[in-house]
């Protein structure tokens, strides 16, 4: 009888080609998975909350794998002694065998970090652009709009092989503070690019490159030709996965 664990981790994503295995990249998923296999003596497989894609980083996610034992008070300990430094094991939990870190997962959180100007100690963790007249305002209008909406294939990447590209986003806004800019995103699920393509599409609309309603019609066509650039995957925090029952 197998007991399962959740793994509730952080990571520094700019050595990394996301959280899945690759077959010829390093991912976060790997280096957990070679970790934990290691210190039980058989092979374990983790099943993350989600996917990040490369650079992207990670305040706080989970992941879950099974083990037919109780694990040593110290587990945490040697997990973060044999992991990379830029990977950090925050707890293990033990929770009821039919809990599920990707599908029980009710909201996900994200940030998007753009500092305006340069700064060389934020150049893995920023978006750095010299254009300072981007009206806020406007962008969070732009928000706004997405709360009326669940149908996101305009800012879906093209290639995927999602069932639907319907999410329920409960939180957009973007807030500055000084000269770093913050966009803060919440919903119940997310499309691969889908966070870095509502940002760079957000900005034309704050550089006044789309207007408000070009900006609705964007997202009624479905086409992700009609919206904005993908921004760099540095920038990209997730920040929070809910569950229920943690």
């Amino acid at each position: 009888m197998f007991v399962r664990y959740f793994i509730k981790l952080c990571y520094f994503g700019k050595n990394y080609h996301g959280w899945q295995i690759q077959p010829h990249s390093i991912s976060v998923q790997e280096k957990l998975q070679t970790a934990i296999s290691t210190i039980l003596r058989t092979s374990v497989e983790i099943v993350g909350a989600g996917r990040t894609d490369a650079g992207v980083h990670a305040m706080k996610m989970y992941a879950h794998f099974d083990f037919n034992d109780k694990l040593a008070d110290n587990f945490t300990y040697k997990l973060n002694a044999i992991l990379p430094n830029d990977i950090v094991i925050y707890d293990v939990l033990l929770v009821n065998n039919n809990a599920h870190a990707r599908f029980d997962a009710v909201n996900r959180s994200y940030e998007y970090k753009i500092f305006l100007g340069r700064n060389p100690f934020l150049l893995d963790t920023t978006w750095q652009i010299t254009n300072k007249e981007i009206d806020v305002n406007l962008m969070n209008e732009a928000c706004k709009m997405l709360y009326k909406y669940n149908d996101f294939e305009c800012f879906s990447k093209v290639k995927t092989d999602v069932y639907t590209f319907n999410c329920t986003i409960t939180n957009a806004e973007w807030i500055l503070k000084g000269n770093e800019l913050t966009f803060y995103i919440s919903a119940n699920r997310f499309l691969r690019n889908m966070v870095r393509a509502i940002v760079g599409t957000l900005l034309d609309v704050g550089l006044k490159k789309t207007s408000l309603q070009e900006f609705k019609n964007i997202i009624e066509s479905k086409d992700r030709c009609m919206a904005g650039v993908s921004v760099p995957a540095k920038g990209l925090f997730l920040t929070n996965v809910e569950y229920p029952y943690l």
